[in-house]
């Protein structure tokens, strides 16, 4: 299949590891000039686009500024990807998580993107360019230790699809919901599943080999970051032009339904 992305540009947030450092590497590979902000950079970042920003996109003004260095090294955005995200497990309940832990939440998982694209929208929409939020399966699931987490991605799903639906005709706006994926919140001895696995007594270890038996994962096995990766080169191809305001689950069969 024919991607038609070299001499693109884009824009991808938290791309220091994981699932962000997986799309930078696979619109590199694409021919795609990509700027890439993260609150830490790494050799891999650094070896995959020379473009990197240190930016912590919780802070309000960073948004605009991340932005207005990429349209100054790029010359405009034809892709934004907002990827930053992720929480602590909540393992002492939901009367235990303060306000400002639940601002947090918020402004790392939605406000960060709502910023980010608000900067950019304006040249997205000369460009007829393309929006892919990285949500998570979370925002369909109740689960009481990831409360603020999963209300944060229900309201970046909902925003998307909002979104999609006023400027759908100029610039493409969806959503990736992975399931559980193998970055370092799982496999960490600090993300989130080392709380997880503390509250349940088990071994970390164990834990994660777990994990897919434990939420039904029908593949038997964790979602990889090259996986996410494929799925926004299909989507910015243009090779599915109708695929507009869609939150699409990448979870190895977790959710049964929807």
């Amino acid at each position: 299949m024919e991607l038609k992305l070299v001499s693109k540009t884009a824009l991808v947030t938290g791309a220091s590891q994981g699932i962000g450092l997986a799309i930078v590497q696979a619109l590199a590979a694409e021919g795609v000039r990509v700027a890439a902000c993260a609150r830490t950079t790494s050799a891999e970042l650094l070896k995959a686009t020379p473009l990197t920003k240190r930016a912590d996109l919780t802070v309000p003004a960073q948004a605009a500024e991340v932005v207005d260095w990429a349209l100054t090294e790029l010359g405009g955005i034809d892709l934004l990807v907002n990827n930053v995200g992720g929480s602590p497990a909540r393992t002492e309940g939901f009367l235990a998580i303060r306000d400002d832990e639940w601002q947090h939440a918020f402004e790392l998982n939605f406000f960060s993107a709502v910023r980010t694209t608000r900067a950019a929208l304006p040249s997205l929409l000369a460009r007829r360019g393309s929006i892919i939020n990285i949500g998570s399966v979370n925002s369909h699931l109740a689960l009481p230790r990831l409360i603020d987490y999963s209300a944060a991605k229900a309201a970046l799903a909902s925003f998307g699809k909002a979104l999609s639906e006023e400027v759908g005709k100029t610039v493409r706006v969806n959503t990736i919901s992975p399931g559980p994926t193998r970055t370092a919140v799982w496999t960490s001895n600090d993300g989130m599943a080392s709380g997880l696995s503390k509250a349940a007594g088990i071994k970390h270890e164990e834990f994660v080999e777990q994990v897919p038996a434990m939420t039904g994962m029908s593949t038997g096995r964790f979602v990889e970051p090259a996986e996410v990766a494929a799925l926004v080169l299909l989507l910015v191809s243009g090779q599915v032009p109708g695929m507009n305001g869609a939150d699409l689950v990448l979870d190895g069969g977790m959710l049964k339904q929807i």
